[in-house]
Formats: structure tokens, C-alpha cells, sequence
């Protein structure tokens, strides 16, 4: 069996080209998969919800395979590829025609389709799901936003894949923090990768700046570049050294390490696009506390694995009451970050994943009636 496999690979500056490249190493351990092949038994395809996907999107469409959808959510990727009257079409298309007016004032209001709840609320899935052999998404929330626009459609979970580059080196961890130049007792959340409205940036600094002012030892890490202009002047008030440290994108074996010198990861998602956080699985996979957005994104997450904050009017209040919790009892933290960690390596673990992924492909290639995974 030949598998084509379609997706951004680094150098491309994505999550979801980590992964891929993650993945298609795992699977070449399997069998024959070819990048961006001409001819294949069956297509495995990648999509995010940017341009990024445009020509994988296009080909996905003329030459169904399996499909993964790193984010259950396809409006920013057609506000970003289609003019306004083909959005309209593709937005009729998912919604019916009794929406069209509605089409039309998204597409015209898209410059607050980065933090409105409404362009959330409107994947924009159905082509691809009624088109694809079969959908692989990383949790139940994605999975059901599959199924309600294409009840027809196969849809498989496949949890998000795990792996450790290289262990932690006690050292490198000292080394980070002493240029950091941290007092002995520092707790250091982290923020990682690029730094979005979706990420809560400016409700985790306005919660910091209060926890900071009755825990003076508490740091907070902002890792990654700012999506937007907007975003990066509205919290440029707040990274103030020496409580904000700041580093830009780093390169993936740096990216470990830094993760490592944390003490807490913060991965926040609102509103959200079903996804699962990459970032989020590395941090606990790593050993460390992380607090996630509350909901059926992270369901399949034990409860005693993570920090989880309510999304909309309950985040303020518990974010900075479970920040504080974090900072006064390590070894609360410590304890949920061990956890945490046995947890991702036995559910997530990579060689686990690709004998998920390779048995669907198997089947979908020998058209098998059932593709329920073992």
C-alpha cells in the first residue's frame, strides 16, 4: 500500500507541520508514504484553518483520502482563500439558504473573526467531511462538530500524538532560569507559540499582575510572536520586566528546553475551535501542570491531570484564584504535572497513534465496511 501524504512540513512555522513531520516519520516506519505523491493507494491529508492548507484543501476535495482536521473550524480558512461572493456561496452551502444575508455580514465584519464567538460557532465543514473517505479529529468536540454537518460522514478519533525528543537535562533547566536571573523560590507560568486573542493573553496578564503583586516570586514566560499588531500594543503595557519574560519563536530543540525550565503551562483556548492543543500535550507530556480551557475539548482529559478554567464570564475569577493555588502549593502542581505526564505518554504516546492511523488507511484503502479502530 502507497499512502500520499499532504500536508505543511517545517520549515513552515505551524504546529500542525510539527505534527505532520512527527507522524510521517512514525508511519514510513509502516509502510510506504510518499509526500505529496502522484499516485497513491490512499490520500492523508492535513488541514488548519489558515491559507497555509489551500492547495491540500483543493486536492482533499478532487481526490478524497482521509482527512485530518486539526481544527474542527474552516471559516478563517475561507475568509482567508475566497472572495466575498464565493464565501457567501460556500457559507449557503454549510448554513442554508435563509443565511445568506447572514454570509454576507460575516464576511463584511471578518476583521473580528479572530476573537467573534459567531465565526466560532460556524465551522464551515460539510464539503470536506461529505467529500473525505474518512475525518480523523483529536476529541469528542471536534467529532461531533463533524457529524452535525455531515451526519453521513465517517469520523474517527485519533487522540493528538506525543513525543520526546530528548530528556531533560537538570542543568539545562538550572542553566535557563539562572539567565532568567529568577529568585530561588520563582514559580514561572508559560505562554507558547503564537500568541493569539484565543490564548487569553490579556486576561492571563491582568490576572498575573494581581497574583504577582501578593506573590512577588511568581514570573510569567510569554514564548512565541503576537498574531496580530493589535493584540501585541494592547499588551505591551503589561511586559514589564523583570516579572515578564519574554522570548520570541524558538527552534524545536530550544522550544523543549525552555518548556522545561516552566513550572506551569498555561493553554488557554476561547473562543475555541474544537481543537487540541500540541502545546498543551508537549507541556504535560513534559511533566508540567497546565491549564486548559474547560470543555468537551479536553473531556477525554482526567480531572486530576490539569488546571481547568471555565471560558467565558467564570475565566477571571477562576484563573487568578487557581494561579494562586498553583503558586502557594508546588507541590499540588508537581503532583498534577507527574499525572499529567503518565497520562500523555500512555494515551498519546506516537507509536501508539500511527498504528491507529495505519490500520484506517489500511482500511480505507481495501474499502472495508467498518473502519472502527481496534
Amino acid at each position: 500500500m502507497i499512502v500520499g501524504y499532504y500536508a505543511p512540513l517545517p520549515p513552515a512555522r505551524t504546529g500542525v507541520a510539527d505534527y505532520a513531520q512527527v507522524l510521517l516519520g512514525a508511519l514510513r516506519k509502516k509502510g510506504d508514504v510518499v509526500v505529496n505523491a502522484h499516485k497513491a493507494d490512499v490520500n492523508l491529508y492535513h488541514l488548519g484553518n489558515n491559507p497555509l492548507h489551500r492547495e491540500i484543501y483543493e486536492r482533499a476535495l478532487t481526490a478524497p483520502g482521509v482527512v485530518i482536521l486539526h481544527d474542527a473550524l474552516l471559516n478563517h480558512f475561507f475568509l482567508g482563500t475566497l472572495d466575498r461572493d464565493r464565501y457567501i456561496e460556500e457559507y449557503v452551502y454549510n448554513h442554508g439558504e435563509w443565511e445568506r444575508n447572514f454570509g454576507a455580514t460575516l464576511y463584511d465584519g471578518r476583521a473580528a473573526s479572530a476573537t467573534s464567538r459567531r465565526y466560532f460557532d460556524r465551522p464551515m465543514l460539510r464539503r470536506i467531511a461529505e467529500r473525505s473517505l474518512a475525518v480523523v479529529v483529536h476529541n469528542p468536540a471536534a467529532a461531533e462538530r463533524v457529524r452535525i454537518a455531515a451526519p453521513g460522514a465517517e469520523v474517527v478519533e485519533i487522540p493528538h500524538l506525543f513525543t520526546l525528543p530528548h530528556a531533560p537535562q537538570l542543568d539545562t533547566r538550572a542553566r535557563i532560569r539562572n539567565d532568567w536571573q529568577l529568585p530561588p523560590n520563582a514559580f514561572v507560568f508559560g505562554i507558547f507559540g503564537y500568541l493569539r486573542e484565543t490564548k487569553r493573553v490579556l486576561p492571563i496578564l491582568r490576572a498575573f499582575e494581581k497574583l504577582q503583586r501578593d506573590l512577588p516570586h511568581s514570573r510569567l514566560l510569554l514564548a512565541g510572536t503576537f498574531g496580530s499588531e493589535d493584540l501585541a500594543r494592547a499588551a505591551a503595557p503589561s511586559l514589564e520586566p523583570p516579572t515578564i519574560l519574554r522570548v520570541g519563536r524558538l527552534p524545536d530543540r530550544d522550544w523543549w528546553n525552555v518548556a522545561d525550565a516552566v513550572d506551569a503551562g498555561l493553554a488557554l483556548r476561547y473562543p475555541s475551535a474544537a481543537e487540541t492543543s500540541g502545546i498543551a500535550i508537549r507541556l504535560m507530556g513534559l511533566g508540567k501542570p497546565v491549564f486548559l480551557t474547560d470543555g468537551p475539548e479536553i473531556s477525554r482529559i482526567p480531572d486530576d491531570c490539569c488546571f481547568r478554567i471555565g471560558g467565558g464570564v467564570e475565566e477571571s475569577a477562576q484563573l487568578s484564584h487557581t494561579m494562586e493555588l498553583a503558586v502557594r502549593r508546588p507541590d499540588i502542581s508537581a503532583a498534577i504535572g507527574n499525572r499529567a505526564a503518565l497520562y500523555v505518554r500512555q494515551h498519546h504516546d506516537t507509536s501508539r497513534i500511527a498504528d491507529q492511523f495505519w490500520n484506517l488507511l489500511c482500511a480505507v484503502s481495501a474499502s472495508a465496511p467498518s473502519l472502527s479502530l481496534p
